[in-house]
């Protein structure tokens, strides 16, 4: 049957019967207000239904109607500078229609299907073409063309192609294949649960560079890789999302707001359309897509909006673009699930999540990528997936933590004594790791210089050493120390509040790009070098440590990217030093 009558509800859980027809996560309609639900167990004839939206009112005997087809994303122009909830509905289209609260049932289609797009046709009648060609192009914002692409599953030969203005739902081209011919539209449909296909997955081997210092030089993320940033409130997840989305080196970002609270999505939909982007001179949403589901809004709709998310982000990296998605956060994401599980009386694991906690994660993540797209151009796209995890009480032992730091190969630990100390991004450079370093030495070699590999090795040696003379510090001071183990503690805080330490209010310090970095880094450690060799030749600690030059080098962080040459004097005068020698 289509159609079937409720009999038990439990909070965003509906109990159906009579559903002979019903799939496991097909799309469902609930009661006469037509709330939206989805399939997530089916036993005989009767559907347990996760609903999108708020369940009061509800009762058994109410009608729900199956619609045939599973939760899916609409994919065309008009994506970018949009801003979704957790099911791909408008939000500013929402709110012309209903009001600042959303109503239940109300149905508004992702897209504008009666706006005209100038669509560019590239490919010539006659060709052949195959899934994921592209035969044409619509330029949806001033820097992003939107590439209209064969969709999977069709192939055979290009009948016709036209150019002009048309809406989503008008043919723009014909193929002739083995079975008929197929009209191909701008608009494509994908259901959000199953992965887009590609031809090759291929290992990252280039930086995704982010403008963070502590991130790039020491706990780098290649682009197609995974990241995770666990914290306890108040670390600085969110900002360091923020910052990510700013100033990643990507051509495309999908934001994905998962449960967290109202004020901090407010930020980002009033900072992002006034933010200037570097990368292209003009505002960041014109390259942005934004999914906002904030902790007020129904559980379920939680569940769905990060798989929304990636499947709108492989839509772009299909087209050959460099893709990352921000999730803040997948515990709230898993604490749906666990919600959901509990009312399904599922035999709950650790912690009362489900024992498919770790298996759901990895689909999220594994989606994640470098790969080579469909069609016949041999392109490449990249897809970069960074998720936030809050465990309560920042105890990273939890499952939801333990789940994420099996599956990614980077961990940026946000410390919460690190963050009391104002120092920001709180990440703790002795307990996060990155798995692409070695990866990535090479690109390092080549896109920095070669030796910007050793001056991370050292750095962070000197760091490792100061943690260990830090309890010698605590019991007996400072003083205790050897004028060279002195040393090394004031490296180590230079490289702490001179080179990790970064403001994100600030224009300048912001964003660092990887020269300025490499040059950054090279002074303090040639300082370090200088001042050994000073010790040696019998110059009182106290006096090197007094040298001007360590003010010349704090200070470089807030030099204008314009003005490295001011960086690169004060490490020649630093080599002049050391190659002249120290007078006795």
């Amino acid at each position: 049957m289509r159609e079937g009558k409720i009999i038990k509800v439990s909070g965003p859980l509906v109990v159906a019967e009579g559903l002979t027809e019903a799939r496991m996560y097909e799309v469902v309609r609930v009661s006469e207000k037509r709330l939206i639900g989805e399939i997530i167990e089916l036993r005989g004839d009767r559907a347990w239904i996760q609903v999108y939206e708020e369940t009061t009112g509800l009762g058994p005997g109410e009608p729900v109607y199956l619609t045939g087809a599973p939760l899916s994303v609409e994919l065309g122009p008009g994506l970018i500078e949009a801003i979704y909830d957790g099911i791909q509905r408008p939000l500013d289209q929402l709110v012309q229609k209903v009001g600042d609260r959303i109503t239940r049932g109300v149905e508004v289609a992702p897209l504008d299907h009666d706006r005209k797009w100038e669509f560019v046709a590239t490919a010539a009648p006659g060709s052949m073409v195959q899934p994921g060609d592209i035969i044409g192009t619509v330029q949806e914002t001033v820097v992003v063309s939107h590439k209209i692409m064969i969709p999977p599953g069709v192939s055979g030969r290009l009948a016709e192609i036209r150019s002009g203005a048309f809406t989503l739902d008008e043919t723009v081209a014909r193929v002739a294949t083995a079975t008929g011919v197929v009209e191909v539209k701008m608009l494509q449909k994908w259901p959000v649960r199953r992965g887009r296909p590609y031809r090759e997955k291929l290992a990252p081997t280039e930086l995704m560079a982010t403008g963070q210092r502590v991130i790039d030089t020491f706990f780098p993320v290649a682009k197609g890789g995974t990241a995770s940033i666990p914290g306890p409130f108040g670390s600085g997840k969110t900002i360091v999302q923020h910052q990510l989305a700013k100033w990643a080196d990507a051509e495309i970002i999908v934001y994905v707001g998962c449960g967290e609270r109202g004020n901090e999505m407010t930020d980002v939909l009033m900072e992002f359309p006034e933010l200037h982007d570097t990368r292209t001179g003009e505002v960041l949403i014109k390259r942005t897509v934004l999914i906002a589901n904030t902790s007020d809004m129904p559980v379920a709709a939680r569940e769905a909006s990060i798989y929304t998310g990636i499947t709108i982000a492989e839509y772009f990296r299909d087209m050959g673009y460099s893709v990352a998605i921000m999730a803040d956060s997948t515990s709230r994401w898993a604490e749906a699930l666990r919600e959901i599980s509990g009312r399904l009386e599922e035999m709950p694991g650790e912690e009362g999540y489900p024992a498919y906690l770790g298996s759901r994660l990895a689909d999220f993540y594994e989606r994640a990528g470098r790969v080579i797209c469909l069609g016949g151009d041999g392109r490449e796209g990249t897809l970069t997936a960074v998720g936030a995890v809050s465990p309560p009480g920042g105890d990273i032992s939890e499952p939801v933590s333990q789940a994420t730091l099996r599956i990614v190969k980077v961990f940026w630990g946000l410390d919460a004594a690190l963050a009391y100390r104002r120092h920001f991004p709180a990440i703790n450079w002795l307990t996060s790791y990155s798995l692409y370093t070695e990866r990535l030495a090479e690109y390092f070699d080549r896109a920095v210089a070669p030796e910007f590999n050793r001056l991370r090795v050292e750095a962070m040696r000197i760091l490792q050493e100061e943690a260990e003379l830090d309890e010698i510090v605590r019991l007996v001071g400072v003083d205790a120390l050897s004028p060279k183990d002195q040393l090394t503690m004031e490296t180590a805080r230079s490289i702490r509040e001179d080179y990790l330490h970064q403001n994100a209010f600030h224009d300048i310090d912001t964003y660092t790009s990887l020269a300025k970095q490499h040059r950054m880094l090279k002074s303090i450690l040639l300082f370090d070098r200088s001042a050994r060799e000073q010790l040696g030749a019998g110059v009182s600690i106290k006096k090197i440590l007094n040298d001007p030059v360590r003010e010349q080098i704090a200070r470089a962080k807030y030099l204008p990217e314009a003005d490295l040459g001011r960086i690169d004097a004060l490490i020649e005068g630093l080599e002049a030093k050391m190659s002249a020698g120290v007078e006795g």
